[in-house]
């Protein structure tokens, strides 16, 4: 029996893997404040690809769906670090108004812009925090505390608009920006889980739009047509990453909390170098 062009066993095995994959994801929103993007993109990639979703549209899908699910997981993360003191509501004040234009701005790239930009902007990113977390050194410092003025300004606006193509709530950029002008690294952690929901929201519903003429260009694709998604976001994807992220999501608060500093960026640097790599495989191979 098929359903979707996959037969049953296929679709079960789907299934799990993504429920697992909220678990997981959920988890690390929760220990590093990234809204579980990071692990939702390269699973989702594996999923559709199964699925066969076209690999000219494969890679926005993907960071669509991320963001939709990143919407309920970093509320859940936000409400736990901010229960605990730890969130710069500050930096709030100052860089929601530019996130959300970056957003927007990332939202009308994602319409045009072509399936390997996703991914070379995930792997430059993603390594270039990897080696700044893993080899962190003291010295390596852009200054004593953030800037004021313009240049928080323009941190804010790339912030939103790089974590639009990258799908991941903007933590990671958030995350080395606090620790690089010297602020703790549970409190980056915090304050990025804040962040992530200023920036799934828009992100969602840019991606929605973005994605609207793909139904009609793969019109033989269900995994792109009404009910399955709604534009660049999967709504099955969605509905079976959610619970279990919500669920695992304060349990991550409490590990991130619990963790040392160097072990939470040693952490966090390893995982976003071993994701990183993975999308290097599919530029080079064209999968």
């Amino acid at each position: 029996m098929l359903m979707a062009g996959l037969d049953i066993k296929e679709i079960v095995e789907l299934a799990l893997l993504l429920i697992a994959t909220g678990a997981l994801s959920g988890f690390l929103a929760g220990v590093f404040g990234i809204g579980g993007g990071a692990i939702l993109v390269p699973v989702f990639y594996e999923c559709f690809r199964i699925a066969g979703v076209p690999l000219e549209v494969r890679m926005p899908l993907c960071v669509g769906t991320s963001l939709a699910v990143i919407i309920p997981t970093s509320i859940r993360s936000f409400q736990a670090h901010y229960k605990r003191g730890a969130v710069d509501m500050a930096i709030l004040r100052v860089w929601w108004l530019p996130i959300v234009i970056g957003v927007a701005a990332g939202s009308v790239v994602a319409r045009y812009a072509p399936e390997r930009l996703f991914k070379i902007v995930f792997v430059c990113v993603a390594w270039s925090a990897a080696v700044r977390l893993i080899f962190a050194r003291e010295a390596w410092k852009l200054g004593e505390d953030l800037p004021k003025g313009p240049l928080m300004r323009i941190y804010g606006f790339c912030v939103g608009i790089l974590s639009t193509l990258m799908g991941i709530g903007g933590g990671l950029f958030s995350n080395l920006l606090m620790t690089f002008y010297g602020r703790p690294i549970h409190q980056a952690v915090a304050t990025s889980s804040a962040l992530a929901v200023l920036i799934s929201i828009p992100g969602a519903f840019g991606y929605i739009y973005a994605g609207w003429p793909a139904a009609a260009t793969y019109p033989g694709i269900a995994a792109l047509q009404i009910p399955f998604a709604l534009g660049y976001v999967s709504l099955i994807g969605a509905v079976l990453v959610m619970p279990m992220s919500l669920v695992t999501a304060p349990l991550g608060v409490r590990a991130a909390h619990a963790m040392s500093k160097r072990t939470l960026e040693a952490a966090f640097g390893c995982y976003l170098f071993i994701v990183g790599s993975r999308f290097v495989m599919t530029l080079v191979g064209g999968q």
